[in-house]
């Protein structure tokens, strides 16, 4: 399932990332027929809060329309409406650019901290964006917010 938040749902888009979710986030200052078109184009779901997505759908099912206000909300709205896996693939693509996770060479991990590499035994590299990523407390806490909604589905 490819996703496509609009500028509304940052934060949610992101969350999607992190459970493995192939999902696009709006540039700043996308018009809604931007968004739209390229949501067809690369068929993906558009997740929105604004209404007039709804009207631009006219009833092909591309769009899911949230009426939640907060994170929780629309997480919760989000798995009733689609049935999502919170676990599905959890901190296999990038937060920031949505690019797969590789394993990272030798000469990225140099660009981690010593006593990083020393405490920590997980590593993920974005090759779009050239950073190592590690599991931290962090990404700790975020894999059991991720645990508890899917528990709550």
């Amino acid at each position: 399932m490819k996703l496509y938040c609009d500028q509304m749902l940052v934060r949610l888009g992101r969350w999607l990332r992190a459970a493995g979710y192939d999902t696009s986030i709006a540039r700043e200052g996308m018009s809604d027929l931007e968004i739209f078109q390229e949501a067809q184009r690369d068929h993906r779901l558009i997740i929105t809060r604004d209404h007039h997505f709804l009207e631009m759908d006219k009833g092909s099912g591309l769009v899911v329309w949230l009426s939640g206000n907060g994170v929780e909300e629309c997480v919760r709205e989000l798995s009733q409406k689609n049935s999502l896996n919170w676990l599905f693939d959890p901190f296999s693509r990038c937060l920031v650019c949505n690019h797969i996770f590789q394993e990272p060479t030798i000469s990225a991990l140099e660009q981690v901290p010593e006593k990083v590499r020393s405490e920590c035994k997980v590593f993920w590299y974005c090759p779009e964006c050239d950073q190592v990523f590690w599991e931290g407390s962090h990404t700790k806490r975020m894999r059991e917010q991720l645990k508890l909604w899917q528990e709550k589905k």
